[in-house]
């Protein structure tokens, strides 16, 4: 049997599997909606296997992911420092400083409403640059290093979140609002014990879209210089000697890490919103 023929079969007896799990009672446990994901990635690594070995296709073209990952596994202490230059420095400090910066400007905009007008549209304007217009731009400002990429997740991250933020904090009910009122409570006793944890699921929303955008401007921002390593600098530098396994090992690295940081925010979401609809299944 061939290559591709293998595939296909497993991709259909994983189908088959996957369908009667979700339909179980295991499906719906923990257990179970962990079980169906994992398989179904191991499927889709399974048929790209096959179609690249059943077709012949170059590595050049699309390496295996066998190929990728012997070259993961050869290559660890250059990915380790790749994925703490940008990750770890230039992504989760961008990140922590534009969600800080956004939660500041929310309460900001709430507790002066004029602001709201004002801050707004302009935030709107700077979401809407071209990320690849304003890297190089902060690059020049802020140097080849780290910092420069932690600017640009600023910039990217802050507009996301601090909508979802504003949105979040009208969230509560009028009646909410006013039975507070009569009980005398003060603004922020109002915004502390009301109002934050009503908009939590917004916040959490605009954090879940900006942890994907951290890591994705991160990555573009080393486009347009850094030093000699960075997940941006190894690609743009492999692509270049047509190390196309090497490419693809990176791009497995940075998924890996924003699923990482996804999952670790939705996790902590569970944690804080345990009382609301959503997280009660």
């Amino acid at each position: 049997m061939t290559w591709l023929g293998g595939a296909i079969l497993f991709w259909m007896a994983a189908w088959a599997v996957n369908a009667a799990v979700a339909r179980s009672a295991f499906g719906k446990g923990r257990a179970g909606r962990l079980f169906v994901p994992v398989l179904f990635g191991i499927t889709v690594l399974v048929l790209w296997e096959g179609v690249v070995r059943g077709f012949g296709v170059q590595p050049v073209i699309l390496p295996a992911p066998s190929l990728i990952g012997v070259k993961i596994a050869g290559s660890l202490e250059v990915l380790w420092a790749d994925f703490m230059q940008t990750v770890v420095k230039g992504a989760l400090s961008g990140f922590v400083m534009g969600v800080g910066a956004a939660f500041a400007t929310a309460i900001a905009i709430d507790r002066v409403p004029f602001l709201q007008r004002g801050l707004l549209p302009i935030g709107n304007f700077v979401a809407a640059l071209p990320i690849v217009g304003l890297a190089p731009i902060l690059v020049m400002w802020f140097g080849f290093d780290w910092q420069s990429k932690a600017a640009v997740v600023v910039v990217m991250v802050f507009f996301p979140v601090l909508v979802n933020l504003v949105a979040g904090l009208q969230a509560s009910e009028r009646m909410q609002r006013d039975l507070m009122a009569t009980w005398g409570a003060s603004y922020w006793q109002t915004l502390l014990k009301l109002r934050l944890p009503a908009a939590m699921p917004f916040f959490f929303n605009g954090l879940k879209i900006a942890s994907t955008l951290a890591l994705i401007g991160a990555i573009v921002a080393e486009f347009f210089g850094s030093p000699i390593y960075g997940m941006g600098f190894r690609i743009s530098t492999e692509v270049g000697r047509l190390g196309l396994d090497m490419v693809w090992a990176t791009i497995a690295v940075a998924a890996l890490a924003g699923s990482m940081l996804y999952g670790a925010i939705t996790l902590i979401e569970k944690w804080v919103t345990f009382w609301h609809p959503s997280q009660r299944h």
